[in-house]
């Protein structure tokens, strides 16, 4: 039984898959961390809940649970219900947390609610909305602005819109993966982001990476599949930015009541300098292009290290409720 500070692993599922529009992706991110706990002596095993009941994790004798899932049905409170009422321990942020993290208009009232800075935003509902609602959110955000499902990642769905005659496309865009569309008003200047690792006091923010994209397209291919995206860490930003940058990540992080790890994406204005949350992902990606284990690494911390000290962090909302063993 492998140990980490003391702490018993037993035997350890690691969550890939799903059922999301991101399985590709959680498939990758939960074999690099299988590989890695099994590398330093855990026994861990691949399980997809698209493919085997909840139930199995109970009956199978598994002590706690690494989510590697990303998106719905992983990353939106769904299987941490699902863990919290089979009493098995998890990775990451629990119910609530989730579930608002991963619908980014709700992130966005939650943020606001504290006086946090975010960009101005219109949504749109699927079916309710006419060409002159859509021209109404274009001359209230102005151009350009982003069109984006309310609770997908991975910039799937995404459309930077430059002009009027782009938007009919964009909003069936993201509306073939949502019925909530975010129209979001576009940020000119430096994509960043930063993690985050613990909870509460105790959390941490990691060096903050410069995102440098071909064209400035941060997108589903540019992100995973294409070696030309620059990532800058220790990053190049004016003296004062960083810590700026991660005391607004530990900030955005908290009030979220956010657990484990997560990821916060951010952009700097370029004419004001000023950083602006864009959104928080609570189960991030763990692939070869992943963020949070190119930060960890600029700190000293190892891709398997840092899946050990993840795996040390699962945990339950309520340890104490039936069937909670935490």
């Amino acid at each position: 039984m492998m140990t980490q500070h003391g702490i018993q692993f037993g035997k350890v599922a690691v969550l890939m898959g799903g059922q999301s529009a991101e399985r590709r992706i959680s498939l990758l991110s939960g074999q690099g961390v299988l590989q890695a706990l099994r590398a330093r002596g855990v026994d861990a095993h691949a399980f997809d809940p698209a493919t085997q009941p909840m139930d199995d994790l109970r009956r199978e004798g598994f002590a706690r649970c690494f989510i590697a899932l990303h998106g719905r049905f992983g990353e939106d409170g769904t299987v941490q219900g699902a863990l919290e009422l089979l009493g098995i321990p998890y990775t990451g942020s629990g119910v609530m947390a989730c579930s608002i993290a991963i619908d980014k208009a709700m992130t966005k009232h939650v943020w606001l609610a504290e006086g946090l800075p975010t960009p101005r935003y219109a949504m749109l509902r699927r079916g309710e909305y006419d060409a002159a609602r859509a021209r109404a959110v274009m001359q209230e955000l102005g151009l350009p602005l982003i069109v984006k499902p309310a609770r997908e990642g991975s910039s799937l769905g995404l459309t930077r819109v430059d002009s009027a005659g782009q938007i009919d496309a964009a909003l069936a865009q993201a509306a073939a993966l949502d019925a909530d569309i975010l129209c979001e008003q576009f940020i000119a200047g430096d994509e960043v982001t930063c993690a985050v690792l613990g909870q509460g006091a105790g959390a941490r923010a990691l060096p903050v990476i410069h995102i440098v994209a071909p064209g400035g397209q941060y997108d589903y291919q540019n992100k995973y599949f294409s070696d030309v995206t620059e990532y800058r860490v220790p990053c190049d930003l004016p003296a004062g930015e960083e810590a700026a940058i991660q005391a607004l990540a530990l900030r955005a992080y908290r009030v979220l009541g956010c657990r484990g790890w997560g990821r916060v994406d951010v952009m700097i204005d370029a004419a004001t300098r000023q950083p602006c949350l864009l959104e928080i992902n609570t189960s991030p990606g763990m692939t070869s292009h992943s963020l949070v284990p190119m930060a960890a690494r600029a700190t000293g911390i190892g891709y398997e290290e840092l899946c050990l000290q993840l795996l040390a962090s699962a945990a339950l909302d309520n340890p104490a409720s039936p069937g909670g063993r935490a």
